[in-house]
C-alpha cells in the first residue's frame, strides 16, 4: 500500500507518533510518503527528552520513507531546506495525494 503522511504539528508527541507510524509502515513493506506544512517544518528543530523526533525522523529515512517540506512554510520562517527537510512545493503534496492509498494527518 501506498501511504501518504501529512505532519502540520510541531508538538513533540505528536510528530514522534507520526514517524513512528511511518517507520511501522515501512517495517510492513508500504511505501511512505511524509509532507511537512505549517509548523511541521519545524520538526528537525524538537528537543524533547520524553519523545525524541529527532530518531524516529532519522529511522524513516534509514528504513527508506521519502520526505518533502513545504517550501513557502520553510521561507516563512528564514529557514532553508536540508538533507531533513527538503525544499518542496505543493505540486509534490498534492502528488503525494494523489497516489496514496491512504493519507493520514498529524
Amino acid at each position: 500500500m501506498k501511504i501518504g503522511i501529512i505532519v502540520s504539528q510541531a508538538d513533540p508527541e505528536t510528530v514522534w507518533n507520526a514517524f513512528r507510524f511511518g517507520v511501522f509502515s515501512l517495517a510492513k513493506k508500504h511505501s511512505v510518503k511524509a509532507f511537512l506544512i505549517g509548523k511541521g517544518v519545524d520538526c528537525e528543530d524538537i528537543e524533547d527528552e520524553r519523545f525524541n523526533v529527532k530518531d524516529q525522523l532519522a529511522a524513516f529515512l534509514r528504513e527508506g520513507g521519502s520526505l518533502f517540506a513545504c517550501g513557502t512554510c520553510l521561507k516563512s520562517r528564514r529557514k532553508e531546506g536540508s538533507a531533513v527537510c527538503p525544499l518542496s512545493t505543493m505540486e509534490e503534496l498534492m502528488n503525494i495525494v494523489e497516489e496514496s492509498d491512504k493519507v493520514v494527518s498529524f
